[in-house]
C-alpha cells in the first residue's frame, strides 16, 4: 500500500500499487510526486519506486508530442498561470534537484559537463546548449529517463528560436547591467524560464521572453532567492578548487527545472 502527496500538499491513501497506477496513466500523479510505501517510511519520488518504472514508460510513450505554441496562446497561457497563481519554494526545488542527481548521478553530472565544456568553447551558441540541457532536466524529472543526446538536442529542436533568445536576453541584460546594474538583474530573473518554453513549448523567441516576464513578475522574489541561491552554491563550487562546480551547476540548474515545471508543466491548460 501507498500514500501519495498531491498537488494541493495534502496526503492521499494509502492506496493500492494498481491506484497508483492508473494515476500515473491519468496525469494525476508524475515522476516527481513525492510517496510513501508501507515497506519504508520515507518519502521519495514516485519515479524512484522500480515497480512504477512500467507504467511511466507507457505514460511516457503514450503522450503526444508539444504542438507549437502561437503568441496568442502565450498570451492566454500567462493569464491562466496569473489567475491561479503560484508558488516556488526554492528550498523545496534545490531539495528535488539533489534527490534527482544522486539517482541519476553520473548521467546528469557528465551531461552537463559535456555541455558547459562546448558552451566554453563556442559561447555565442550557449542558448542552444542552454536549451537542450533544460529539455533532459525536463524529462528526467517527468519520465525518470533521458540521454547524453538530449542535453544537445537544442541543435536538431529550435536551434534558430533558441539561438535569439539567448542572444537577445544576453545583450539586453548586460545593458541593463550598466545602466545601474538593478534593470539588469531584474532582466536576468524575469527572462530565466524564456529558453526552456521555448524548446519545451516550441514558442518563438519573444513570445517565450515575455511570457517568462510576465509570470516571473508576478512572483518575482522567490525567483530571485533562487536564482540568488543558485550562484551562491556555484560559487562555492568554484571555492572548491572548481571541481564542485561539477555538482553544484546540474544541482541549480535542475532546480530552476523543477521550478519551471511547478509554474508551467503539467497543469497549465490553455489550448488554440
Amino acid at each position: 500500500m501507498f500514500k501519495i502527496i498531491g498537488a494541493d500538499q495534502k496526503d492521499y491513501g494509502p492506496i493500492t500499487a494498481e491506484q497508483v497506477r492508473q494515476w500515473i496513466a491519468e496525469g494525476r500523479a508524475n515522476a516527481q510526486t513525492r510517496a510513501q510505501s508501507d515497506a519504508s517510511p520515507d518519502w521519495k519520488p514516485l519515479g524512484s519506486f522500480p515497480e512504477f518504472a512500467d507504467a511511466f514508460a507507457a505514460k511516457a510513450a503514450a503522450s503526444p508530442q508539444p504542438q507549437p505554441v502561437t503568441s496568442t496562446v502565450a498570451d492566454a497561457l500567462a493569464s491562466e498561470i496569473l489567475a491561479r497563481g503560484y508558488n516556488v519554494d526554492f528550498g523545496h526545488c534545490i531539495g528535488r534537484s539533489w534527490d534527482l542527481l544522486l539517482r541519476h548521478f553520473w548521467l546528469v553530472v557528465g551531461t552537463s559537463f559535456l555541455v558547459s565544456v562546448v558552451v566554453g568553447a563556442v559561447p555565442f551558441i550557449g542558448g542552444v546548449l542552454l536549451g537542450g540541457l533544460f529539455l533532459f532536466f525536463l524529462k528526467l524529472i517527468r519520465t525518470g529517463k533521458a540521454e547524453v543526446g538530449d542535453g544537445f538536442a537544442g541543435f536538431s529542436q529550435a536551434f534558430l528560436q533558441l539561438f535569439l533568445g539567448g542572444l537577445v536576453a544576453g545583450v539586453l541584460t548586460a545593458i541593463g547591467f550598466a545602466l545601474l546594474i538593478i534593470p539588469g538583474i531584474y532582466l536576468a530573473v524575469a527572462w530565466k524560464f524564456a529558453l526552456p518554453l521555448i524548446i519545451d513549448k516550441r514558442l518563438d523567441f519573444w513570445p517565450a521572453m515575455e511570457l517568462s516576464r510576465r509570470v516571473v513578475t508576478h512572483n518575482f522574489w522567490p525567483l530571485f532567492v533562487l536564482l540568488l541561491m543558485s550562484v551562491l552554491l556555484n560559487c562555492l563550487g568554484v571555492l572548491a578548487c572548481v571541481v564542485g562546480t561539477f555538482v553544484t551547476w546540474p544541482l541549480t540548474v535542475g532546480a530552476i527545472a523543477y521550478a519551471y515545471e511547478d509554474i508551467f508543466g503539467a497543469r497549465p491548460t490553455a489550448q488554440t
